[in-house]
């Protein structure tokens, strides 16, 4: 992986930009080298950060508040720009499958000014993994099996024992946002003040934003221990609410905000502008499930195979990407541990309508597929709210499964009725959704496997034995040595057509007057921001 950094054009006095958090809870990043340029630093000045979703609850591992932790919450570790792993509140640590181990700094204090001790970070974990708690926004961080933590105070050591080995206790729990002992004995008041070590404090918000961070003095155990102290970095970090991405780039132009992520055809005009620079993160576009509920016509595999291989990746690719796209590898994003081509050879392909004939499918007098008398219906869901090209994907999708003789509702409504389909009515045979492509294979199992909502994840009711006994293999490996079985893991699902993602891509975030550093996944890295004239 290469470094990501933020640099100056020598002719212009604008700054490369990063990428704006995805959700989830991975905080931290390596502090990075900030890049030297001709136009002066700016103290203790105000950089102004476009999101494009409301804040309904600052609460670190909370659905809403994960997203901006890491600005005023620390964790034991943090990736770096190269997707290393290096210090955050721990100095020292060492993990392997079944078990790891954290030595704190001994100068950490929390945000009201008590030192942070190892058993308060061990009640954090403890309290972020009490599934009685029910909190969301930390579940699909934190390793898909369960663990206890200890502490020894006198050592300032933290002790993590897993109940069955898990590949990646490193880059979980060691990446999970501590929350300090006043906020953990009132929970609820985090959803409206933050009670970390982090590098910044909420110090102001209103309903639909802004949300501002003000920074704290005499930090310093940042990444690989950077300070608060750097000529140039910010004193306030104001995220506002801009829903709209022509607005956004409106904003970007006129230097309305400093930093934002567009995604969609705006990025025409803002790409190449004199005033902005880019960076872009890769991630997975139009990652698509088949619902496989029992009942549902698409719970026979021989009809998905079929489905999936009369498409075009290709077109779809292209749709998707808005010109010219390339058909995603793997179910992760480029940058993503384990990241390896996996689709292209295990996709299903060949003759569909033959496939769809041995499967007892025929057609009737008006070239309608017909099996045991009923016809075939699909109902396809997108929303534009996931992603401006996702619509099209799915009409794409629509017109190759028509030709098949298939009846397709395709329906394209807001993000919340998607989701309400998917973990509530179920009423979806294929949905095309997005994803940035979560940084660890581990993190999609609860899709792909376990139990249905409310009790999982596993929304589109998936079996897959092969993929359940890979990953059983994949997790008793520590680390990048268990790639190879989730590598074969992501094959059986796409063998067995479970899933499909569309096209890689790249979220394009654009920066005016700003210079910071980003790590795969796209998070900024708070403690690497600069502010220019």
């Amino acid at each position: 992986m290469h470094r990501r950094t933020a640099s100056f054009p020598r002719s212009r006095s604008v700054a490369v930009a990063a990428v704006l958090a995805v959700s989830g809870v991975t905080a931290g990043c390596d502090g990075g080298d900030v890049p030297s340029t001709r136009t002066p630093l700016v103290e203790e000045g105000t950089v102004t950060i476009a999101t494009a979703s409301e804040t309904s609850s600052f609460h670190p591992y909370s659905q809403f508040g994960s997203g901006l932790a890491r600005y005023a919450y620390d964790s034991l570790v943090n990736t770096a720009p190269d997707g290393g792993v290096v210090s955050g509140l721990a100095e020292k640590w060492q993990a392997g499958a079944t078990s790891a181990s954290f030595t704190l700094r001994g100068d950490v204090t929390c945000s009201d000014g008590s030192a942070l001790t190892a058993s308060a970070v061990a009640r954090s974990l403890t309290y972020a993994s009490d599934p009685r708690n029910r909190l969301v926004g930390v579940r699909t961080a934190l390793p898909g099996a369960p663990f206890t933590v200890s502490a020894d105070d006198t050592a300032r050591t933290v002790s993590v024992r897993m109940a069955s080995p898990y590949s990646f206790v490193l880059r979980t729990i060691g990446l999970v946002p501590i929350v300090c002992p006043a906020g953990l004995a009132d929970p609820a008041a985090l959803d409206r003040r933050t009670e970390g070590t982090g590098p910044y404090v909420l110090s102001g918000y209103a309903s639909g934003g802004p949300y501002t961070f003000t920074r704290r003095e005499g930090y310093a155990w940042g990444p690989r221990g950077a300070t608060n102290a750097t000529v140039g970095q910010p004193g306030r970090i104001v995220v506002s609410v801009v829903p709209q991405e022509s607005t956004v780039a409106n904003l970007l132009l006129t230097g309305g905000v400093n930093i934002a992520m567009v995604s969609g055809p705006d990025r025409a005009r803002l790409t190449g502008s004199g005033g902005l620079t880019a960076a872009e993160v890769p991630t997975v576009v139009g990652l698509t499930f088949f619902n496989e509920r029992a009942g549902r016509p698409l719970s026979d595999p021989t009809l998905r195979k079929a489905l999936v291989g009369a498409l075009d990746r290709q077109g779809l690719a292209n749709v998707a990407m808005g010109g010219t796209g390339t058909p995603a590898r793997h179910l992760t994003a480029e940058d993503s541990v384990c990241h390896a081509d996996v689709a292209a050879a295990n996709l299903p392909s060949g003759d569909a309508q033959e496939a769809l004939e041995g499967a007892g499918w025929t057609k009737d007098d008006r070239g309608r597929l017909v099996r045991d008398g009923r016809r075939l219906r699909l109902r396809l869901l997108s929303s534009a709210d996931f992603g401006s090209t996702l619509p099209s994907v799915a009409e794409l999708m629509a017109v190759s499964w028509r030709k098949l003789g298939a009846d397709v509702d395709l329906v394209s409504e807001s993000g919340n009725a998607v989701v309400q389909a998917m973990y509530q009515s179920g009423d979806f045979d294929v949905v095309v959704g997005s994803s940035p492509g979560p940084p660890l294979p581990a993190q999609l199992v609860g899709y792909f496997s376990g139990p249905a909502p409310s009790a999982g994840l596993n929304f589109a009711r998936v079996t897959n034995r092969t993929y359940d006994r890979f990953v059983r293999r994949a997790l008793r490996a520590p680390g990048e040595d268990s790639c190879a079985d989730w590598n074969r893991a992501a094959a059986a699902l796409f063998r067995s057509a479970d899933a499909l993602p569309v096209a890689d891509g790249t979220s394009t975030v654009y920066g005016n007057r700003t210079t910071f550093a980003v790590v795969p996944g796209g998070q900024i890295v708070p403690t690497s921001i600069r502010l220019h004239e």
